[in-house]
């Protein structure tokens, strides 16, 4: 009997060692997911709303006004006047297009107090209008990133705003400088890695240009274009980390693609600011800049495309290089996938109508899928880093953004850079708002705009 009774007590505790090993395991699977929950899953990226600058009347700038001051202006020639004049024909933009208002003087005067006196104005308006449109007070902002490219204040930007609006002393911010026109993806791109890290955050995002102080006056036609393809513009972007905004966001971050190809020395001088032979300063743009913008957009392109095109996409893509290796396709063919397989919108930097115009042939894109960005260089020029959330802008104008579809923001920039933001549309009540920059008269687009081919 003793025996039996030793036995048993044996078996009840290796029974009883075995539920601790299996409790312990479910214990450490338990932590492991809820872990994997806490830290581990894909934080979401909300984009509650933006808002774009919509320049007064009184700084619109016809054709004809525009030619009028620059030939009253005595630091021009006449070569240079008719330069810049057949420029602007081929254009592509509008009578409404603005300039700041300390570009009308005659001559001409750059100086420091006029671009800031420009950056209050483009830029105070943006926060005020953003900020009341979300409700939301300027010390719940966590996270400021203002870009702009070619005028770096000191103290900077994001010190101007935080003193404007009174925002908290421990705010986090950052000015962006000498980032081309895609500094506003760069500026998302960064926005996105610090709400990863700050969770549960507000991150105000400033992209603009300012034009006073780049305004050339020289002779130097690589250096003029500048003055005739910049406008007056700027967007403020609103984005989130916090669980509660899943509801009142637009639109979520899906995937941002950054590429350069600096290294060459061709496009890393394509955009340059530099002093002409009378030490006036200005930024060159080169003759190169179409071969090269489509040498960084095929780089772009090749990160990006795994990420979005569906399967069928990629195999054709997969078919083409081994043909390509087999000999049997010319090496010298370009394989494009159709990316209209993977969104359903573009904003495309409104670089020019040249650059829209390759575009859309080098994509394959339909008339309806540039016609946002052709409209924006013609209604407001080009704005530089914001140009593609007027695009953006247009397109809720006209109530053709629908839940779950996918937008394609893409933008180019000295340096040589393309950038790529993909957002995916969250909200099914995305419609005609009154503080939209196009809301006034959106019912007159689109118009025709004459083909610069034929001219």
């Amino acid at each position: 009997m003793a025996v039996s009774s030793t036995n048993n007590t044996s078996h009840c505790d290796h029974l009883a060692i075995k539920n601790n090993h299996i409790w312990t395991g479910v214990c450490f699977i338990l932590v492991v997911a809820l872990l994997y929950h806490i830290f581990g899953k894909k934080k979401v990226m909300y984009l509650l709303d933006y808002t774009c600058y919509k320049p007064p009347y009184s700084c619109r700038t016809p054709m004809s006004l525009y030619a009028e001051y620059i030939e009253q202006d005595d630091q021009f020639d006449d070569d240079s006047v008719a330069f810049q004049i057949k420029v602007l024909e081929k254009s592509g933009f509008s009578d409404e297009t603005s300039i700041a208002p300390s570009l009308f003087r005659v001559p001409i005067t750059k100086s420091l107090s006029f671009n800031k006196d420009e950056a209050k104005t483009v830029i105070f308006s943006l926060v005020r209008e953003l900020l009341d449109k979300c409700s939301i007070r300027p010390k719940a902002i966590d996270i400021l990133i203002v870009n702009s490219s070619t005028f770096s204040a000191t103290p900077s930007l994001t010190a101007m705003v935080v003193n404007k609006f009174k925002m908290r002393s421990n705010i986090i911010s950052f000015n962006l400088s000498g980032m081309g026109c895609s500094a506003g993806i760069i500026s998302i791109g960064l926005a996105r890695d610090l709400l990863r890290v700050h969770r549960n955050s507000l991150a105000l995002i400033l992209s603009t240009e300012f034009m006073s102080m780049n305004w050339y006056t020289g002779t130097n036609r690589s250096m003029l274009l500048s003055n005739c393809l910049f406008r007056m513009g700027g967007a403020a972007i609103l984005m989130s980390s916090r669980c509660q905004d899943r509801k009142k966001a637009k639109y979520t971050l899906q995937h941002l693609v950054r590429t350069s190809i600096a290294r060459d020395d061709i496009s890393y001088a394509c955009i340059h600011q530099q002093e002409d032979e009378a030490n006036k300063t200005g930024i060159s743009i080169s003759r190169n800049i179409l071969s090269v913008a489509g040498e960084a957009m095929k780089a772009n392109m090749a990160m990006l495309g795994p990420k979005v095109l569906p399967f069928s996409q990629q195999l054709h893509y997969v078919m083409f290089l081994f043909l390509q290796k087999m000999k049997v396709l010319d090496k010298s063919r370009l394989y494009v996938p159709d990316f209209r397989q993977a969104f359903e919108h573009f904003c495309i930097h409104t670089g020019g109508k040249a650059v829209i115009l390759a575009i859309e042939k080098r994509l394959k894109l339909k008339t309806e899928d540039v016609e946002a960005s052709k409209m924006t260089l013609y209604r407001f020029g080009n704005t530089s880093s914001s140009s593609i959330w007027y695009e953006l802008s247009y397109m809720e104008a006209k109530g053709r953004i629908r839940k779950g579809e996918r937008v394609w923001q893409l933008a180019f920039g000295s340096g040589f850079k393309c950038n790529s933001a993909v957002w995916k549309c969250v909200r099914s009540d995305i419609g005609r708002d009154e503080s939209n920059a196009w809301s006034d008269r959106i019912h007159m687009y689109p118009v025709d705009v004459p083909d610069i081919r034929k001219m």
